[in-house]
């Protein structure tokens, strides 16, 4: 039996935003307070090796990445939320288009990042756990 695919929508579209963190700790609020306001619908944590130049010297870093799953039309507000509560001056905040995947998981993906009928959409200023 073949799983059924969602593409994208006029009506829905989805991407994966991805964010790094200096510590576990930092990358498990930052999570916790997406999922909670209801910004993104899953967040993997990973950690990674980083290799970059910040202003003028070359850094090789551990860091932790950040994946968030959640519909476009929650960037804007995911983008400041993170910007808000991020500990770097210049975080890292990468959108990537999802192209298709499993209906079932996509319309899970928009029940978790709906507010709920005793919820204001999540807009403006958050507090992070």
């Amino acid at each position: 039996m073949q799983a059924s695919s969602h593409p994208p929508t006029s009506k829905q579209v989805y991407c994966l935003v991805l964010t790094t963190t200096a510590t576990e700790q930092e990358a498990q609020n930052l999570a916790q307070g997406i999922v909670e306001a209801r910004l993104g619908a899953c967040v993997q944590i990973q950690p990674i090796q980083s290799v970059y130049r910040w202003q003028g010297r070359l850094c090789n870093e551990n860091e932790f990445r950040l994946s968030v799953k959640t519909p476009q039309a929650r960037y804007a507000a995911l983008e400041r939320f993170i910007s808000a509560h991020h500990s770097y001056e210049t975080p890292e905040i990468v959108q990537i288009a999802i192209t298709a995947g499993s209906a079932a998981y996509m319309q899970w993906l928009d029940e978790e990042t709906r507010a709920g009928p005793d919820e204001p959409e999540p807009e403006g200023q958050f507090a992070l756990p």
